[in-house]
């Protein structure tokens, strides 16, 4: 299975806002330098991250973005469902698999359903917090691309 690189961005925009202090914040374009990645681009992830709680954005002045939970609850299986648009393994995941004369007997579809499930629950077994684990390592990284 392949993460779309909207998840990916996602996971990357989270992982920079965790290495920051809780009070602190940042702004896109900080983040679209550090990961050469387009504002524009992130500018949708922000959104939506905003939309699903993981984030909190505040307007003006001394405006920015940062995270609306602490590391230890935000879950990496819950961000994948929610950044995913299609977590289907193969067309008939989808329903538009009834045209297949495999349907009324396919074992396959419930073996890969199984595997998705599993790599789900290992997803849902780490925490952001889990990925910070080397934030010192993350945040020299990230300040070495700042400059």
């Amino acid at each position: 299975m392949q993460l779309t690189n909207y998840t990916e961005y996602a996971l990357r925009v989270l992982l920079f806002l965790g290495t920051l202090d809780p009070e602190e914040k940042t702004n896109i374009k900080e983040i679209s330098k550090t990961f050469s990645i387009s504002e524009n681009h992130l500018s949708k992830i922000v959104y939506e991250l905003g939309k699903l709680g993981y984030i909190e954005t505040i307007r003006g002045r001394n405006g920015g973005i940062r995270l609306a939970r602490k590391p230890e609850e935000i879950r990496i299986g819950s961000v994948v469902r929610n950044t995913e648009e299609n977590l289907s393994l193969v067309e008939c995941f989808a329903g538009h698999g009834n045209h297949c004369v495999l349907t009324p007997v396919c074992q396959l579809k419930r073996v890969l359903h199984e595997a998705l499930g599993s790599f789900l629950q290992v997803l849902d077994s780490y925490t952001l917090a889990d990925l910070l684990s080397n934030k010192q390592h993350l945040q020299m990284i990230f300040r070495k691309e700042k400059q």
